[in-house]
């Protein structure tokens, strides 16, 4: 997802890998994406913001 993109509950917000998985991060509601906080290639730990949806 890109900021400013409108985004539905189950839509897919970006992928993360993990030992070599791909697994999709799905949006928990309905919203728009007001800001990412991370970049491609970062390492995110578990419980981490990526994202903040309004």
């Amino acid at each position: 997802a890109k900021v400013g993109e409108k985004i539905a509950e189950g839509d897919v917000v970006c992928t993360l890998e993990s030992m070599k998985m791909e697994n999709p991060l799905v949006s928990p509601i309905d919203g728009t994406v007001k800001e990412i906080k991370v970049a491609a290639g970062d390492t995110v730990q578990a419980g981490a913001e990526i994202a903040v949806i309004e």
